[in-house]
């Protein structure tokens, strides 16, 4: 997936210009100085100007068509889905479904989320107080990494009470779950705590150190 290229900043103003050149040396104006005139959002601090991981809370059904249109923009994004075997008249179809029904997730910088909210069916990008909220370091990496490498995966109701482990090996290495069984083998649940969904994914036991 490609990462969105964002707007350079704004150029120098006359008089710092005259600054340096009559120091003949680099100008001194500091990038927080620079990033207050950046092109799209006056005010951008230093911070805003990292790229992060988002959440993206779409129109219902409508995670694909967005996924879509983020890519078409060169915009990272992430659409985790799971196989789904339904039933349809006499045969039975396998579907590809989203893993976190009505999101998507969207690595970007800050100051540059009004590329992201301007997208049709994109309906906020999920925080609070109205400022965005970017998730955990590494959390979306691993998983995109579990997902990548055929770790098998599906939605769970939201759990964030039960006996904890932390995957120790594997892909999702590093990543802490509510340890469960279910028919004869071991599962983690894995929830993301800011828009309050979890999955469940296969694990084998050796691979899990039990916190309590």
């Amino acid at each position: 997936m490609a990462t969105h290229k964002t707007d350079s900043l704004a150029p120098l103003t006359d008089e710092a210009r005259k600054v340096a050149s009559s120091k003949n040396t680099a100008t001194t104006i500091t990038t927080a100085e620079r990033l207050e005139t950046a092109e799209g959002w006056p005010g951008a601090t230093v911070d805003d100007c990292k790229a992060k991981w988002y959440v993206a809370y779409t129109s219902a059904n409508h995670e694909k068509r967005v996924a879509e249109q983020l890519g078409a923009r060169a915009i990272e994004h992430f659409l985790p889905s799971y196989a789904s075997v339904r039933r349809w008249k006499d045969r039975r179809v396998t579907l590809q479904l989203p893993l976190f029904p009505g999101y998507v997730f969207v690595r970007m910088e800050l100051r540059n989320r009004l590329q992201i909210l301007q997208i049709p069916s994109v309906a906020r990008l999920v925080g609070f107080g109205g400022v965005p909220t970017p998730l955990p370091p590494d959390e979306i990496d691993l998983l995109r990494a579990g997902l990548e490498s055929g770790v098998h995966a599906e939605p769970h109701p939201y759990l964030n009470v039960g006996r904890r482990a932390r995957i120790q090996h594997g892909p999702l290495a590093g990543l802490e779950g509510i340890l469960m069984r279910w028919k004869g083998s071991w599962r983690v649940v894995l929830s993301l705590e800011l828009i309050q969904r979890s999955v469940a994914v296969e694990v084998d036991a050796s691979n899990l150190e039990s916190l309590g």
